[in-house]
């Protein structure tokens, strides 16, 4: 490890030393490429198949049939990487998300029943391994704890750009080119991704298990059970804020301005991640977390009362400026609590409530919506960070309990070697 990392670690300029660490910046560039597809691909799949079979209805069911399999699957994968290694779930998970998502496309074009469509997005789901947890347990093994918060503050500013750039591109596919492209660059990007990842030696986490002994499992620690809760919690909030911001373009008969009001959420994250990455805080991770979340359930409270598309553009901004500091806590608070060896099954546990809150909270957002106004869909996003706040107060003792600091980079280096 270069003195870059072991050197300050605050400011702005840290996020470029850590870019010249040997390797890092290939590591962001093919971890970005490979999770593309997350911001891209159920939207791919819904403008496929209702271009195909004009249906909206099964376009849905597949669509979700597909985030809930990959949702489930996903700390499954994470085990596995962390007891065979990340290199060979990515590179055998693609091989088969490949074969998964070539069966979904024939199977669309040639109008094939819905129960069909089903299995086969489910299988693709099945195959589709959380690339965000992944890169995530790899930051860990690649920086020192002191830039490891600028490195996860990274990730979340790459998150949010792909959140921006991937629903756009996909429509400009599937609308431009065909009705299958988006599909096809998801799997494309996803196995260039992943081979490049995998082949990536530098950032591969250790996976042998302790002789006549299973690794511990991440979900057996009680402040990891805290953050995956906490995660549903602020997944509540994120889906029950994008249908508030739908509901109230609706309302204010404006139903276009919608996507840019969602992507000012997404503004407002990716400019409060870097500065967030670029301070050294002296609160610990643990209360940092509380902190965040607190700030994250006030900045949602303020969009019950919105009375004007102007003003809701501003408290959308608002709103999601403490979602990357949030997610940057969560994730550096949890590489000191996961068992050693169970990272990415960690990582994995999160992202998978944090999706499984989206989609619970995107659909009680909907009813409260259609029963009476974006306003009872704000109040839902508010209850979604409350949960997020007690879990992050109430758990600051298990939350407590993890490795204060990792090893240092030197030693690291020498048993990469």
């Amino acid at each position: 490890m270069s003195q870059g990392t072991t050197g300050s670690n605050s400011g702005l300029g840290s996020y470029f030393r850590l870019l010249r660490e040997p390797g890092a910046g290939a590591l962001a560039f093919w971890g970005m490429i490979g999770r593309f597809p997350i911001a891209m691909r159920s939207i791919a799949c819904l403008m496929m198949i209702s271009a195909v079979t004009g249906s909206l209805a099964d376009a849905g069911t597949v669509a979700a049939a597909m985030l809930v399999s990959q949702g489930v699957a996903s700390p499954v994968l994470g085990r596995l990487a962390d007891r065979l290694s990340q290199r060979r779930v990515l590179l055998t998970a693609c091989l088969a998300h490949a074969v998964g998502m070539t069966l979904l496309l024939v199977s669309i074009v040639l109008e094939a029943p819905l129960w069909l469509l089903v299995v086969t997005a489910m299988a693709t789901g099945c195959t589709s391994v959380s690339f965000t947890s992944f890169m995530r347990a790899r930051w860990a093994v690649m920086v020192d704890q002191g830039a490891l918060r600028t490195a996860y503050a990274m990730e979340s500013m790459l998150d949010d750009t792909i959140f921006l750039l991937g629903p756009l591109l996909v429509t400009v596919l599937a609308s431009a080119v065909h009705p299958a492209a988006g599909l096809v660059v998801c799997v494309s990007m996803t196995c260039l991704g992943s081979v490049a990842v995998a082949l990536h030696r530098r950032s591969e986490p250790a996976h042998e298990p302790t002789p006549g002994q299973a690794p511990e499992r991440a979900i057996t620690v009680p402040g990891v059970w805290v953050l995956t809760i906490a995660y549903a919690g602020m997944g509540f909030q994120f889906g029950a804020v994008d249908v508030t911001m739908i509901a109230f373009a609706r309302e204010q008969s404006t139903p276009g301005v919608a996507g840019v009001l969602i992507s000012l959420i997404a503004v407002g994250s990716m400019v409060a991640g870097v500065i967030y990455g670029a301070v050294n805080w002296r609160l610990s991770q643990a209360q940092l977390l509380s902190v965040t979340t607190c700030v994250l359930t006030l900045g949602a409270l303020p969009l019950v009362f919105a009375n004007s598309t102007l003003v809701m553009a501003f408290l959308a901004v608002v709103a999601g400026i403490a979602i990357s500091p949030a997610l940057i806590a969560g994730s550096t608070l949890l590489e000191s609590l996961a068992p050693k060896g169970s990272l990415s099954e960690a990582f994995s546990w999160l992202t998978s409530a944090g999706a499984l809150g989206i989609a619970s909270g995107t659909a009680a957002g909907g009813q409260l919506a259609d029963a009476g106004s974006s306003a009872q869909a704000a109040w839902a996003a508010v209850g979604g960070g409350a949960v997020a706040l007690v879990l992050s107060l109430a758990g600051q003792p298990a939350l407590r309990r993890g490795k204060p600091v990792t090893e240092p980079a030197s030693e690291r280096v020498a048993l990469e070697q």
